[in-house]
């Protein structure tokens, strides 16, 4: 049986390393991913390698939701409001990427939501 997962290029473990994440570079590029007409003439691999582009930020954002939700007591709203995004990012995240516009903007969406769920853990939507 092949697997159909694709591998995240991460050597340095800088996923997991609490390197500081290019918020503002990816708040861009998902707010162009979302305002693109319907169809924007790009190339099967284009799409691939953007949606490539979000998978490895949202499982880094991910990462620093989880850690957030962690430090808040178990029956916290807001611990368990994570907790739906993070089960969401796994559920969204986990097929393989496919070389369209709605895989790429699934992506970016889900890149925002997790952005947003972690605004409010720290406080920085408020």
């Amino acid at each position: 049986m092949t697997s159909h997962h694709t591998a995240l290029y991460d050597p340095a473990n800088l996923i997991r390393a609490h390197v500081p994440l290019d918020r503002a570079r990816y708040e861009s590029l998902v707010a162009a991913v979302l305002a693109w007409p319907d169809e924007p003439a790009l190339h099967e691999r284009d799409y691939v390698q953007i949606a490539l582009q979000f998978t490895g930020h949202a499982r880094a954002v991910a990462a620093d939701v989880r850690q957030h939700a962690a430090r808040l007591p178990k029956g916290s709203g807001r611990r368990a409001l994570a907790e739906v995004v993070l089960g969401e990012a796994d559920r969204r995240l986990t097929p393989p990427l496919q070389g369209t516009m709605s895989c790429a903007r699934s992506r970016a969406r889900m890149v925002r939501a997790l952005y947003e769920r972690l605004g409010r853990l720290t406080d920085r939507a408020r």
